[in-house]
């Protein structure tokens, strides 16, 4: 495409190949290095003068790393006169910080959200907000894409009978409708709570009839699967024939492997908007790609087209 460059930054080069490889062109050069001081150091080379470019990084851990390396490679296209700036994050960092609900606490998405402007990027694409409001945190343009799309055509060709949708708990009820609304089938409610800040989920019942059905699980990222453990073993009690679990982001930090796999847990669909090692790609685990939707993005963003056709055509 004539006039745009795509550049990865370290731990984004698989994704941004297969953008690449969508959109028919070759990943941008650069150069980025840690000095023995262990300060990162980015240099473009080539040319992005008065282009469009757009920057893809990953969530990878350790963030605060990511989050440097994106800043600084922002500054580095910058100051080589891009016409502008479009940052591509496939999981947006610190999403689950979004409101200040708690005494003295910080709304580090809303941070995030501030240093990425002021670094000097025009636009955002991301994916599946844990807080849709975050999307508002920017006074530069901000795109919203959505998995929900890809998982579901995964679960339809699967042609699962007896199927019910699972909300995790009252906040997922509405995204649970969705899903249920698309597969024609019933939903159930789990009751949970959280136990402070410990990422620890405590459930105890469910809300409508799961007995005999095959249940799905559909959340919008699985971090350490406490959440998701605690819904499986209602939904095991409860006598669930199978269970599935999917969300847009697998985090999939600390037990949560070692949980899954010793889980009732059929199978758990994620996408690689956040990569997933191959020490973590159990039988179990199902990862599909969400860069043929991003790379769909940029190329309408790029010929100044409607995003919302995205979801309208089959891109897999």
């Amino acid at each position: 495409m004539k006039e745009m460059k795509v550049f990865a930054c370290p731990t984004a080069e698989e994704f941004t190949k297969e953008i690449c490889d969508y959109l028919k062109i070759e990943p941008g050069k650069m150069n980025s290095i840690k000095f023995k001081n262990d300060n990162n150091f980015v240099q473009i080379l080539e040319t992005v003068r008065e282009k469009d470019v757009y920057i893809v990084q990953t969530c990878q851990p350790p963030i605060n790393e990511r989050i440097m390396e994106l800043l600084i490679t922002i500054d580095a296209i910058k100051r080589a006169s891009a016409k502008n700036i479009n940052v591509v994050l496939p999981y947006f960092p610190y999403s689950r910080s979004d409101k200040k609900d708690q005494p003295r606490i910080p709304i580090t998405a809303k941070l995030m959200a501030q240093i990425i402007e002021a670094a000097g990027a025009t636009r955002v694409i991301t994916c599946d907000l844990h807080n849709p409001a975050i999307q508002a945190y920017f006074n530069i343009n901000c795109d919203r894409l959505t998995g929900e799309f890809v998982l579901e055509k995964y679960f339809l060709e699967k042609k699962i009978k007896d199927m019910v949708i699972i909300a995790t708990d009252a906040g997922s009820a509405k995204k649970a409708y969705k899903y249920s609304k698309f597969f024609n089938c019933p939903i159930a409610l789990v009751d949970k709570r959280r136990d402070g800040n410990n990422d620890k989920a405590i459930s105890s019942t469910i809300i409508g009839d799961v007995k005999g059905k095959n249940a799905i699980i559909f959340d919008d990222e699985i971090s350490t699967g406490g959440t998701l453990m605690e819904t499986v073993n209602v939904l095991d009690k409860f006598g669930a024939k199978s269970i599935y679990a999917a969300a847009t982001h697998g985090i999939l930090a600390g037990e949560a492997i070692e949980r899954i796999k010793k889980s009732p847990i059929k199978e758990l669909v994620v996408t690689n908007t956040v990569p997933v090692p191959e020490e973590k790609r159990i039988d179990k685990l199902t990862v599909l790609s969400m860069a043929p939707t991003f790379a769909e993005a940029i190329k309408r963003i790029h010929e100044e087209s409607p995003l919302g056709e995205i979801f309208k055509i089959d891109l897999y």
